[in-house]
């Protein structure tokens, strides 16, 4: 009987999770964007490197700059995955409080937080990132 009694609390700590989970989804797209630009740069990058010996200043300036959009893009994917990591926290803190009947809405409270100031931490880095793209292209103008 004791079970059907915590039953109306998981329940609770369910529909409390559903809107976390939602987001856990965003963030993975955005993950998916962000390790996709990745592997471009890396790419790009090795291809230039190949090509070092016959290097204009122009590729020795585009390799610069994308060793600049390498690591912006590192950081984004690192903030976003402490993001993730800290909504998937609170999600864990949800159900031990439901499980435990202890209130944890402050450490719940305190990891959504930082998932947000960590996913907009990460959002101005690929922002940085797409600036420092879109330089290089209007750098190849005539």
């Amino acid at each position: 009987m004791d079970t059907l009694a915590t039953l109306p609390s998981v329940a609770h700590a369910i529909q409390q999770a559903v809107a976390p989970v939602f987001l856990l989804t965003g963030i993975g797209a955005i993950l998916s964007v962000l390790t996709s630009r990745l592997g471009r740069v890396v790419d790009r990058f090795r291809l230039l490197n190949d090509m070092q010996e016959a290097a204009t200043a122009t590729q020795r300036d585009e390799m610069r700059t994308l060793s600049q959009r390498a690591r912006w893009n590192h950081s984004a994917i690192t903030l976003c995955t402490v993001s993730a990591l800290c909504i998937c926290l609170s999600i864990a803190a949800l159900f031990i409080g439901a499980e435990l009947r202890v209130d944890l809405s402050g450490a719940v409270a305190l990891l959504f937080v930082a998932a947000m100031l960590a996913l907009i931490s990460g959002l101005l880095c690929f922002l940085r990132e797409i600036a420092l793209a879109t330089g290089v292209i209007e750098m190849r103008r005539p």
